[in-house]
């Protein structure tokens, strides 16, 4: 009962800051809410049963009104996310999986990073900060785990929303679609081996943003 309160607790907060950061999510679940209790409605007059409709127009209204709020909320909290330094780096311990991730592969000191995750996809590197500072510190990344990485496959992302870039709150589903070459008894390994062929960057002080669980 305790963790139901909690969660119910966690959810009332969730929903006042992206309603105050989101003028229109209140009308939008409103507008789909509707959406659901009309095709609930319908149905249920389908199979010629008042009940039934009912039934499923509550079901479909909340489950509609529910699924705009989830993607909303991600979205008022990936935005206020961007811009700042270390956001990739929340999103990514947010992933689930056989990851191997290690943050601050490559800092300098105006901030800009690059994370480096080992995975099935192979060595991915991921830069953030000012475009052309990434660009610099991916290839130089790059250079460094060529060497020990042999055949397995290198990906470098660089986050933001210019060209060639990928968007803050798009960057799990990127990392996610990336081909499968390695088992997952083969990440371990290979990160054993990548890690001794690259120096160590000291991480900025401070923790990363924190991602909200909803977003996880």
């Amino acid at each position: 009962m305790k963790k139901l309160f909690e969660r119910v607790r966690q959810l009332q907060l969730i929903f006042s800051r992206t309603r105050a950061a989101d003028s229109k999510l209140v009308p939008m679940m409103l507008v789909f809410g509707l959406i659901g209790v009309a095709v609930g409605a319908g149905v249920g007059l389908l199979l010629g049963s008042v009940t039934t409709g009912i039934v499923l127009a509550v079901l479909f209204g909340l489950t509609s009104a529910l699924a705009v709020f989830s993607r909303r909320a991600a979205n008022a909290q990936f935005e206020a996310l961007e811009g700042q330094p270390g956001a990739a780096a929340a999103v990514l311990q947010t992933m689930r999986g056989p990851w191997e991730l290690t943050l601050g592969v490559a800092v300098t000191r105006k901030k800009d990073l690059v994370h480096m995750m080992v995975g099935r996809p192979g060595i991915i590197l991921v830069g953030e900060g000012a475009p052309a500072r990434v660009t610099s510190l991916l290839k130089q990344q790059h250079r460094a785990v060529a060497r020990m990485a042999g055949d397995v496959p290198i990906h470098e992302i660089s986050v933001g929303d210019g060209e060639g870039q990928v968007a803050l709150k798009k960057l799990t589903i990127h990392i996610n679609r990336l081909p499968r070459k390695l088992k997952a008894g083969q990440v371990g390994p290979l990160q054993t081996k990548v890690a001794a062929a690259r120096p160590e960057f000291p991480m900025p002080k401070g923790p990363p943003p924190r991602v909200p669980k909803r977003m996880r």
